[in-house]
């Protein structure tokens, strides 16, 4: 199974790097040092193993806080396209080394073993979900005056926003950021190890998501994308016992029981990747505007002047204390979002770590305390590491975070 993974889009040029040699369709070879690439093309990798091209201007973290770019490199076919708005880099690569480049893009590569063979389960069970089952519920985004002086915008973000290629590289589908790092051999195991293996439910491979952190519990799947029921992707409570009642005290609260509250730098060092350990809270967050701040930032973001901000008020939460649905009050209008990736957007200019949060707003000020790094469906990545270095092996975390699904290796 070959997966086509977008790296690139809307440019005028590529810069490429060859390392290896790689031949067009015609069999025009293309050797190793820089190209500059302005028309479509297929490259082909004369040697699949040695074969390697590096794009030079690779971004990572579109849209949030650590978006950046570097040069990453790659294996497999490189296809340049003309998506009609500029050119598309895309790599057509084997369904087991792009597992192998998710969990080593994901997460760090000297995470304990148990963390990244889950990951090498639930990475390939995801992707083949979209690609053979066609589980994901799309793209949608509706944003209309209801009335006069009430707005409402709800959106959520799937797969199927993509029309050339399977999945992007970034963290919309799976972060895809080349070859693992020089040296990490411990992605490749956790592949090897878990070959043709995948979780499933009711005989079908499971639509596997996952994120940084769930805060103490996590989340069902309609609180982040369409209002369908999937029964394994439910709240459960990252600890030992019943869910609890998550209200303003629960996600004011660092003192939580529970998996993903570690206090181990080193831990955390090594299971997250170097740019994600920018982020130091996430567990419990703040984060703090003037009145005027939020104001523009809500008339930028949404490009509706609701004038001045004077209320943000819940209408809906998910069991993991997630809000779904927000009202915002403004002097002008009011504007109702949802869901919760809308509303992380919508409150800081790149996203808020998630949208479990409670307001205290007064004359000058408004602070939101929060709980949580991510949507919450699904595996809880820094809940699942604990586990794992606590000696769990991956069936039993797969079982804790995915309840009543199956592992089984599938040809």
């Amino acid at each position: 199974m070959n997966i086509a993974v977008g790296l690139i889009e809307g440019r005028e040029a590529l810069s490429i790097s060859l390392n290896g040699e790689f031949r067009d369709a015609s069999g025009k070879p293309y050797g190793s040092g820089k190209h500059q690439i302005s028309a479509p093309v297929v490259l082909e990798p004369v040697d699949p193993v040695s074969s390697v091209f590096t794009l030079d201007d690779f971004k990572i973290g579109i849209g949030f806080h650590w978006e950046r770019s570097q040069p990453r490199a790659f294996r497999g076919r490189l296809r340049i396209i003309d998506a009609g708005d500029g050119l598309t880099a895309v790599n057509d690569v084997g369904l087991e080394a792009y597992v192998e480049s998710v969990i080593a893009s994901e997460m760090g590569s000297d995470s304990p073993g148990d963390l990244l063979r889950a990951h090498a389960v639930i990475s390939r069970s995801w992707i083949v979900a979209q690609l053979v089952n066609r589980r994901d519920g799309g793209t949608y985004y509706s944003r209309r005056e209801v009335e006069p002086g009430e707005w409402e915008i709800l959106s959520w973000y799937g797969r199927e926003g993509h029309s050339d290629f399977d999945v992007c590289a970034d963290d919309h589908c799976q972060r895809y950021q080349g070859l693992p790092p020089a040296g990490s051999k411990r992605a490749n195991s956790a592949v090897r190890d878990t070959a043709n293996e995948f979780i499933v439910s009711d005989g079908e491979v499971c639509d596997a998501r996952f994120y940084k952190c769930c805060g103490g519990v996590t989340e069902a799947y309609r609180a982040a994308w369409e209002d369908r029921t999937v029964s394994y992707l439910t709240p459960v409570y990252d600890g030992n016992g019943p869910l609890p009642e998550v209200g303003d005290a629960w996600i004011r609260s660092s003192s939580a029981e529970v998996y993903c509250n570690t206090r181990d730098p080193a831990l955390l060092k090594r299971a997250l990747n170097g740019f994600d350990q920018e982020t130091n809270d996430f567990f419990r967050w703040m984060v703090e505007y003037s009145r005027d701040e939020l104001s523009e930032l809500v008339r930028s973001r949404s490009n509706i002047d609701i004038g001045e901000v004077l209320s943000l008020e819940p209408l809906e939460r998910g069991r993991s204390g997630r809000i779904i649905r927000l009202r915002i009050r403004g002097t002008k209008a009011s504007l109702n979002v949802g869901k919760e990736l809308e509303i992380r957007r919508l409150l800081s200019p790149s996203h808020l770590c998630s949208s479990a949060f409670v307001v205290e707003l007064d004359d000058k000020r408004l602070v939101l305390s929060g709980a949580g790094w991510g949507h919450g469906v699904g595996l809880c990545q820094i809940g699942a590491a604990v586990m794992a270095e606590q000696g769990v092996p991956y069936q039993e975390i797969l079982a804790h975070y995915y309840p009543g699904t199956a592992l089984e290796t599938k040809c």
